[in-house]
Parts: structure tokens; C-alpha cells; sequence
């Protein structure tokens, strides 16, 4: 049985889901719905310890909840690289981004694009682009 056929029945503890309760809601996001989960939960679950899970998902074009992986893609890219990567180590998100240029589709291109153009052009960042959802809900590259 897959996960995209499983119940899914809710979190353990919403604030630190697993990778596995991660997987089981992005095929099933109707049964918790983000306007339930607590305030900020994007910024929550956008660390190293679900980063994997959120990009297996945001690669998957048939994720119901891909645009919300994509989403904390962004914020993780942008966390790792204000902070010159001392809130996500370097060599993760060089590899998630050459993986998305390797085999991801145009969304994730442009995702991998992006995260490239802000870490040579840190005074490119916007907040409302990068942690409020701008740039997957415009689908834009930067320039």
C-alpha cells in the first residue's frame, strides 16, 4: 500500500511532524487542512530535518501539496543563504539544486534557478518572494 492510499489520520505533534506524517498529508492535505496547523507552520517545517521530504514531494508533479513543498524550498533556500549557511549547511542545498536542474521539471528549474541567482545576488531578497509564497504562486525566475 502506498502512502497516496493510506489514512491518514492526523499529526503526533504538528509543531515537529515526522517525514512520514509529512508524506502522508502532502497525499492527503484535506484531512488537515493549513488553515488548522499552527501559525507559521511553513517556517516550522522548512529545516534540515524534513528538507529531503519536502523535496522528494515538491518534485513530484502529482503532490497535491507540491506548491506548498515548493514554497518551503524557498523559504529553506533563502534561510540557508541569508544566514551564509549557517542555518543549513552548504552542501545539502547545493545538492538539492543541482538534483532539480538534473531531474526536475520547470517548476523546479526555476526554484533551482532562483536559489542560485539569490545566493549570487543576496540583495535580491524579498520577503513576501521567498517566505510568503511569491515566487511559486508568480512561477517567475529571477533575473
Amino acid at each position: 500500500m502506498s502512502v497516496q492510499e493510506s489514512t491518514f489520520h492526523g499529526f503526533a505533534n504538528p509543531v515537529d511532524p515526522t517525514p512520514a506524517e509529512l508524506r502522508a498529508w502532502a497525499y492527503q492535505p484535506d484531512s488537515v487542512p493549513l488553515a488548522s496547523m499552527p501559525p507559521d507552520w511553513d517556517l516550522l517545517v522548512s529545516g534540515d530535518r524534513l528538507v529531503l521530504t519536502l523535496f522528494e514531494l515538491a518534485m513530484d508533479p502529482t503532490c497535491p501539496a507540491r506548491r506548498f513543498a515548493l514554497h518551503c524550498l524557498y523559504i529553506y533556500a533563502a534561510d540557508g543563504i541569508r544566514t551564509n549557511f549557517r542555518a543549513h549547511p552548504k552542501r545539502r542545498f547545493r545538492k538539492l539544486v543541482e538534483q532539480a536542474e538534473r531531474d526536475g521539471d520547470e517548476l523546479m528549474r526555476i526554484w533551482a534557478h532562483n536559489g542560485r541567482v539569490l545566493q549570487a545576488r543576496p540583495d535580491l531578497f524579498v520577503y513576501r518572494d521567498w517566505c510568503e509564497g511569491g515566487l511559486v504562486r508568480e512561477n517567475r525566475r529571477l533575473g
